[in-house]
């Protein structure tokens, strides 16, 4: 898994490449752990995330509710496969995901 971050202003967007998996999702965990107060509004980009399991799920609900009471968290370019996770899970219920 790879993790590119861009900042604007007070925006982080995230893209994630590979896999979201128990041995990747520390990586995430260890990013998310380094956002500034400061940062209102997390965006991850899963264009090139081919495979997410309930490690890496756990990591965008962390990021989901450090986000909360914030300008935003929102998912973008989800493949098919991996929005199939989040609508089995429940979580494309609370979470805003754009394909």
């Amino acid at each position: 898994m790879e993790i590119t971050s861009r900042t604007e202003g007070n925006k982080v967007t995230m893209e994630i490449s590979g896999w979201l998996d128990t041995q990747t999702a520390p990586k995430l965990e260890e990013e998310l752990s380094h956002l500034d107060d400061s940062v209102t509004s997390l965006v991850f980009d899963f264009a090139k995330l081919e495979y997410i399991s309930s490690a890496g799920l756990r990591q965008v609900i962390s990021a989901y509710k450090k986000m909360a009471g914030k300008d935003g968290f929102k998912i973008i370019h989800v493949s098919d496969e991996v929005l199939d996770v989040f609508r089995l899970t429940g979580f494309d219920q609370k979470i805003q995901i754009e394909k």
